[in-house]
């Protein structure tokens, strides 16, 4: 059964890379509103590597239960396309932050993974519906697994 698990998943990494994507933009910088250990927004940056990769670094702002937190999260992504100008994109990467809670301060380390989807408008406006989980290490604040659901609007250039 092992056996099966590894042949399926290198079998569909090999038909997805070679698939060929649309262009992806140089650059693309805007927000990403999601929803995990409370409502808040983060200021997305893309960076082109090649034809379908890019990084992502989030620097965002969360605050639930009397506790507000930064964080910095870097992805790197491989991006594929679905139909038109949708694309589909898988990603992994890690993440630090700090928290402020009345009993103290404190910070946080994470690792992450990514998946989403997004629409290529034909002026340079790119928006996106994603999923990030995260495994957080620290004891008070981001100590287990969350589910980091977000849309993102980003300028292209």
């Amino acid at each position: 059964m092992k056996n099966i698990k590894i042949l399926l998943v290198i079998s569909f990494l090999a038909i997805t890379s070679s698939l060929s994507a649309q262009q992806i933009s140089k650059n693309a910088i805007g927000l990403r509103f999601g929803d995990n250990d409370g409502l808040g927004a983060e200021i997305s940056y893309q960076r082109h590597l090649n034809q379908n990769n890019r990084l992502e670094f989030d620097l965002g702002f969360r605050s639930r239960d009397n506790v507000d937190a930064f964080k910095l999260v870097g992805l790197y992504q491989w991006v594929r396309p679905l139909d038109g100008n949708f694309n589909w994109y898988l990603g992994a990467g890690a993440g630090v932050g700090s928290y402020d809670t009345p009993a103290g301060n404190g910070s946080f380390a994470l690792v992450a993974g990514n998946v989403g989807i997004e629409y290529n408008f034909d002026i340079p406006l790119l928006i996106s519906l994603d999923v990030r989980p995260e495994l957080g290490f620290d004891d008070n604040y981001s100590d287990d697994l969350d589910f980091d659901i977000a849309l993102g609007i980003r300028y292209q250039f």
